[in-house]
């Protein structure tokens, strides 16, 4: 493995499980990013996803400037904005918004798909399949309303002009790799749930990186699912709420997120199916001992300047050991 450190970061969805209210919800996501910031997480970002039951990050700019607010210096951003979903003037305004209350410390990661299934996205944007097809022209337009050489423009963010708020084009296979690539942004590879494409993805990014102001080398994000206990057994059994999570969205049974039960061998055989392997290949399960070496082969396999993490777990005590545990891994593997 390279002697490069590799810097490490939590994707938070903002977990709704069974039996705990959304404010609850948003106050654990609280604990968790205060932790993240004292155990040297590099940020938090937040996901924006609709018309499913457990997931709580609809409102990403929100839930962005609320964490911010009460946090010191970790970065928080949107992995990512959808950016179908939006116009590129409301985006640019309302991150030069954030940018201008927490100076150097906000994230715009851009995604290209609408973040739900086709009759959500609809209902978000009657022409999401024309607005998806537009996304790096819309990806332009944010870069200009942030110049300060749009102030001369008919149609200005003024609130954005000239602030740093720092770009980064997300993706789930090799689109949006070129697109990154030529544009000179780090890329973050949704690996945690979209496995099929990452090496060709990454292997695109990186022969055709043109450098840029803002990043002169390529630099790769890379996604994955963390699950770490005290033991392997104990990992394995509060992984199921995952995974039963999972399959429901598979079987149309979209529920909060449920308690943990033990690994049954209907799960077992259920989670070897193809569809389902290929969102959580890359999901490691187990003691602090196990999943080290996970990642330290997956670090190996993909030599990602950064890991971003989510820790779907039911019980919020839980999520903070297995990202103290995973901070611990990394200073480890960072020595």
């Amino acid at each position: 493995m390279s002697t490069k450190k590799t810097a490490y970061s939590i994707l938070e969805l903002a977990i709704i499980s069974k039996g705990t209210s959304v404010k609850e919800t948003f106050e654990h996501t609280v604990i968790l990013a205060q932790k993240a910031e004292d155990l040297g997480y590099t940020r938090i970002w937040f996901a924006e996803h609709h018309n499913m039951k457990a997931v709580g990050s609809n409102a990403p700019t929100i839930l962005i400037g609320h964490v911010a607010q009460q946090t010191q210096h970790i970065r928080v951003g949107s992995g990512g904005v959808m950016l179908p979903n939006h116009s590129p003037l409301i985006v640019a305004e309302q991150f030069g918004t954030l940018g201008a209350l927490y100076p150097n410390r906000i994230d715009l990661g851009l995604g290209r798909a609408p973040g739900t299934d086709r009759e959500t996205a609809v209902a978000i944007k009657s022409d999401f399949l024309e607005a998806a097809h537009s996304f790096p022209a819309d990806v332009a337009r944010i870069e200009d309303f942030f110049s300060e050489e749009n102030s001369s423009s008919a149609v200005r963010a003024v609130i954005a002009e000239g602030l740093e708020v720092p770009i980064y084009i997300l993706g789930s296979s090799t689109d949006s790799a070129h697109l990154a690539a030529k544009k000179g942004y780090p890329y973050a590879f949704a690996s945690h749930f979209a496995s099929t494409h990452l090496e060709n993805a990454l292997d695109i990014y990186r022969k055709e990186f043109v450098p840029s102001a803002t990043t002169p080398n390529p630099y790769v994000i890379a996604g994955v699912n963390i699950m770490i206990a005290d033991t392997d057994a104990a990992a394995e059994r509060l992984y199921t709420s995952s995974l039963r999570m999972i399959i429901g969205m598979f079987t149309g049974k979209r529920e909060y997120l449920a308690p943990p039960t033990e690994m049954t061998a209907d799960l077992k055989e259920i989670a070897q199916h193809p569809s389902v392997q290929s969102m959580i290949k890359y999901t490691f399960v187990g003691s602090k001992k196990t999943v080290k070496e996970k990642v330290r082969t997956f670090l190996k396999t993909t030599q990602a300047d950064e890991l971003i993490i989510t820790s779907n777990m039911y019980n919020a005590q839980d999520r903070l050991y297995a990202i103290t545990a995973f901070s611990e891994i990394m200073k480890e593997l960072n020595s």
